[in-house]
């Protein structure tokens, strides 16, 4: 298995690289997550102008038909600055969905408006009973004289303050036990939302549907697939990301303890903390190895034999990125002593959004647990 970048990868991990480097320090990230928006609108259309918007969409709709490889490179270095924009709301999950799931007539009505910057959308999926089971969603849509409309709840939708429209998952309006995918205008009527922001920084909203009509999106009422593939790229996405917050830290914490001093000694120089990092640094690369695998496995194809195993593949790999982030996190912080977790400090917050990526669509625990399950089952 070559794990090897290509020149393309090379150039969007370069470019990525240096945007975080020399125009979003600890500083601006902070002003950002602070604002009315909760991120920048004028580094949401740099994200345009570089291609970043496009990259996981087919080239006829104004992509870059990048695969999710590609979207690996990006997300690892996107988040060494913990970026606050709603990139994984608008273009991993709900953009994919619509590229998964949609019409050609939606993919093209809708797709160029996300790559051009002028469409953010969020995706409005699982539900606080159903971190990872599909099948418990208890969201109804049914039909009404005025056509399909949408009830129930949905809880921590990222980002959708700022969407233009909703993806959302409900049980099927043909009464059938499908799960299927519904496209809603965020500001529709009987849409109520409770805004708020994250631990990490981040925006969020609880919804709530009275009677809001909806549009299915593509041409069946049984999704179920399209979201299990959607979720597979968004674990790969986010533990990418994990792996860019960890690689920050570890940077971090290498660099303070060349500088603390206790004794009159750099405690980089005290082997029990030395071995503390050499422990950082090896789970570090056993994640970026995991990432790598499951990035690889999930584009094999789509047969019976290799969507299972694209399945597992997430699963093995948000178990071990949790895993990972626990140990890098909670080491990064105790050598920082008290000052790593005051929000002057930006290790405290790559500790948040490390806690928070684990609880995104399903917790180690909960993924490992599912492991052990499906083994006992065969």
């Amino acid at each position: 298995m070559d794990f090897a970048l290509n020149d393309i990868q090379q150039m969007l991990k370069d470019s990525a690289g240096k945007f975080i480097h020399n125009d979003y320090d600890f500083e601006t990230r902070q002003k950002h997550s602070h604002s009315e928006l909760g991120y920048s609108e004028d580094n949401w259309q740099l994200f345009a102008e570089l291609g970043w918007l496009a990259l996981p969409f087919a080239e006829e709709f104004g992509g870059l038909d990048g695969n999710a490889t590609d979207l690996m490179v990006l997300m690892t270095e996107l988040g060494k600055g913990l970026i606050v924009e709603p990139y994984l709301s608008t273009v991993v999950l709900a953009g994919n969905a619509i590229q998964r799931g949609g019409t050609a007539e939606q993919k093209e009505a809708l797709i160029g408006g996300i790559v051009g910057g002028e469409l953010k959308l969020a995706f409005a999926g699982l539900e606080a009973q159903s971190a990872t089971d599909i099948s418990s969603i208890n969201t109804q849509a049914s039909t009404q004289a005025s056509g399909v409309v949408l009830n129930g709840k949905k809880q921590v939708v990222l980002h959708a303050q700022s969407a233009d429209k909703l993806v959302v998952a409900a049980r099927s309006h043909n009464n059938n036990g499908n799960i299927a995918l519904y496209l809603v205008d965020a500001n529709a009527e009987g849409v109520a939302a409770h805004h708020y922001p994250t631990n990490d920084g981040a925006r969020a909203s609880d919804l709530t549907f009275t009677n809001v009509a909806a549009e299915l999106l593509g041409d069946s009422d049984d999704a179920a697939a399209v979201i299990q593939a959607v979720l597979n790229d968004a674990i790969v996405a986010v533990s990418a990301e994990a792996v860019g917050v960890m690689d920050k830290m570890l940077a971090a914490t290498v660099e303070y303890t060349k500088v603390r001093k206790q004794f009159d000694v750099p405690i980089a120089k005290f082997q029990i903390l030395q071995h503390n990092m050499v422990d950082m640094f090896m789970e570090c690369e056993q994640a970026r190895s995991m990432v790598y695998y499951a990035a690889i496995t999930i584009g094999e194809g789509n047969s019976e034999e290799q969507v299972a195993e694209a399945n597992k593949a997430s699963q093995f790999l948000k178990w071990k990125v949790g895993q990972a982030a626990r140990l890098v996190g909670q080491t990064a912080v105790q050598l920082h002593g008290g000052m790593g977790v005051t929000d002057e400090l930006d290790v405290g917050h790559m500790f948040k959004r490390l806690t928070m990526i684990n609880t995104l669509f399903g917790s180690m625990d909960i993924h490992l647990d599912n492991l052990v399950k499906q083994r006992q089952a065969a």
